[in-house]
């Protein structure tokens, strides 16, 4: 079937108006937000339902065709970047229904294409709270957040996006829909299979809905900003501020002096609250839902860790408007990066014990291998995630940004593995760190996950090149 058949058997199961074709109605879906990566798919599809996923990927099928799943594409590692001429991008962004919450449950069931910042809305209208959060949360989906096992703020005190998951309506790769959605805390009835498909990028399953653990909502907050001299003092005061708070320590991040200076020039309302430049800040926030004096608590840690020296000067925020300055700093300083164009990322983790010791080795890699290159080193201290980013002197090509940026990638993965790290603490795979991936971890493990996917997706059609390599007896079909 040529391609217009395909589009007009497309358009039969989800109307006309939700097959895009056109590159200015595509266009939108198919560049990522970095804007470093574009996809080239055959067609945009936006699907209304579970029973429209399941006829356009048993559609998929009957014509051999891949389907690369889509949420809000905010993505940063090529996730959905579909190029293989005959792949659907299958958007669920009209998928956005809340199908029940429950607050006595502490449980609410959406659809895929909600924003997390809709989840986090509807918990907060009745009294909850849904932790997950991250700076692109107004367009992240539920679905995308679930597929990529998305971090964010909050890891340290209630975990990843897998921790938030009871329950998945999932659609397999033969159009199947299966059901686990489930309001149970406690449900020990044989294998998980839900976590199946968190964190596995569309690979081996489409999500579509999702049973979401929610927490009491925080009615108390303390937000402080702190200067440090440098990292190791970092990481030594975060392991007692985790333990003096008593498990109410919800944030713990650390940024740089440069990525202050980059916020303040970004943003020009914006300005660092202490009277002098510092080698390092950490923007903490302690929060609680019942009548505790988050105050004394905040003000006797400061205390022990100015006292001793470790935290040089600090503020604490005494408004809700303070608060949001506060963490617009933190906010606006990836924004800035993102603004001076193409740079390099990177999402490591480390044991908190050796985040210090990870950033300094992987300076000297910049300043041995990118002379004239900027590093900013910051993240979620809290749970050893490092983003050590490199910003490229003004005027860099392409083809030498690519190539630099190469060469010290591989040394820093190199670098991380010995560290006993992750080169994905929580951004993914997608197809920018394949070759990584394969190159990291053990042959057992990666045939393993091979079986898993071939027993899932035995044609390879879901998201093919993502998370897997394409097999080669698919490459005719989807290479």
């Amino acid at each position: 079937m040529d391609k217009r058949g395909i589009v007009a058997g497309l358009a039969e199961l989800v109307g006309d108006r939700h097959v895009l074709v056109e590159p200015a109605d595509t266009a939108s879906y198919t560049r990522d937000w970095s804007g470093d990566n574009l996809a080239d798919p055959l067609c945009v599809v936006r699907p209304a339902s579970t029973a429209e996923v399941s006829a356009v990927i048993r559609f998929a099928r009957a014509h051999g065709l891949a389907v690369v799943p889509q949420g809000g594409n905010t993505g940063l590692v090529a996730g959905t970047s579909a190029t293989g001429g005959r792949d659907i991008l299958l958007n669920l962004g009209r998928m956005r229904a809340i199908r029940s919450i429950e607050p006595t449950d502490m449980v609410m069931q959406v659809e895929a294409g909600l924003t997390v910042e809709e989840a986090r809305s509807a918990a907060e209208e009745v009294g909850r709270l849904f932790p997950l959060a991250f700076g692109a949360q107004g367009t992240a989906q539920i679905g995308g957040a679930i597929a990529a096992n998305a971090g964010g703020l909050n890891v340290l005190r209630y975990g990843m996006t897998r921790n938030l998951v009871l329950g998945l309506e999932v659609v397999l790769a033969d159009g199947t829909v299966v059901d686990t959605l489930s309001s149970l805390a406690k449900d020990n009835r044989g294998l998980a299979l839900h976590q199946l498909f968190i964190g596995t990028e569309g690979t081996l399953g489409v999500v579509t809905a999702a049973s979401l653990r929610l927490s009491p909502r925080n009615t108390r907050r303390q937000t402080a900003l702190l200067a440090f001299e440098g990292l190791p003092e970092i990481v030594a005061f975060a392991s007692d501020a985790r333990a003096h708070c008593s498990d109410l320590l919800s944030a713990f991040e650390f940024m740089p002096g440069a990525a202050i200076d980059l916020a303040t020039e970004h943003v020009e309302s914006l300005r660092d609250p202490l009277e002098a430049r510092h080698a390092y800040y950490v923007l903490l926030e302690i929060a609680a839902s019942g009548p505790i004096d988050l105050d004394a608590l905040l003000m006797g840690l400061l205390e022990d860790a100015m006292g001793d020296g470790r935290v040089l000067d600090g503020v604490v925020a005494t408004s809700d408007s303070q608060r949001q300055e506060l963490w617009l700093l933190r906010e606006a300083m990836v924004e800035a990066q993102a603004a001076q164009g193409r740079h390099m990322r990177t999402d490591f983790s480390v044991p908190l014990s050796r985040v210090a010791q990870l950033v300094k080795a992987l300076e000297l890699v910049v300043e041995r291998e990118l002379p004239g290159w900027t590093s900013l080193a910051y993240g979620h201290m809290g749970d050893g995630n490092v983003h050590f980013n490199v910003l490229p002197p003004e005027g860099t090509g392409q083809a030498a940004f690519t190539t630099a940026v190469g060469q010290a990638r591989t040394r820093m993965y190199e670098i991380v593995r010995s560290f006993d790290g992750s080169l994905s603490a929580e951004h993914g795979i997608g197809r920018e760190r394949l070759s990584a991936l394969y190159a990291d971890r053990a042959p057992e493990v990666l045939r393993l996950a091979e079986t898993v996917k071939a027993l899932l997706d035995p044609e390879g059609r879901l998201n093919p090149g993502c998370l897997f390599p394409v097999r080669r007896d698919d490459e005719g079909e989807h290479a």
